[in-house]
């Protein structure tokens, strides 16, 4: 989980040489948890369809949520979806519909985004700050890649050229918050 370290100072009374300085604590200031308000769009990429930003993303920032229906234990054995997310040993979100735009972002070996659980909720943070038309991503995990990806990583640290050409059609969304 991402964090942030706040302090607190020191400081004494100028006004009076017998006043005491306050004390002092470190304490790990609480990130916000809410997604800002970005736009995004639903694009070809070089592995499929990929979600760019429309506009800058500044470092640290929430981008958005992913989301999606809990899963039973049984609808959990029974499913063959590629957009399950585990957040803890017995939740487990599916993020295939549609609607949850943050299913859009595809695996990098070298990502802009990381994943922030909070609370049992999925998160993607900002690792830096990214610009417009930059195509999002985080690292997909080791569990993922294996099963999945078969070494065949198409992200751009792993093949720096190539992939499919892009397409102009595009579906321009705005993030839907979670309920």
């Amino acid at each position: 989980v991402t964090s942030r370290m706040s302090q607190t100072a020191s400081s004494k009374s100028a006004s009076s040489k017998t006043a005491s300085p306050k004390k002092t604590s470190r304490k790990k200031a609480r990130p916000g948890y809410k997604p800002g308000n970005f736009e995004f769009a639903v694009r070809r990429s070089r592995t499929g369809l990929g979600l760019y930003t429309m506009g800058e993303i500044p470092k640290g920032a929430v981008v958005i949520e992913y989301i999606g229906k809990t899963l039973t234990a049984e609808e959990y054995a029974a499913t063959n979806s590629k957009y399950l997310f585990e957040l803890g040993p017995k939740k487990t979100i599916d993020g295939a519909p549609r609607w949850n735009t943050a299913r859009y972002i595809n695996h990098s070996c070298r990502p802009n985004c990381e994943i922030d659980v909070h609370n049992r909720r999925a998160f993607i943070r900002a690792k830096r700050a990214i610009q417009p038309g930059e195509e999002l991503s985080y690292n997909y995990g080791k569990d993922y890649f294996d099963e999945y990806i078969n070494g065949g990583c198409r992200c751009l640290k792993c093949q720096p050229e190539g992939g499919p050409p892009g397409v102009k059609s595009t579906i321009q969304v705005k993030a839907k918050k979670a309920q």
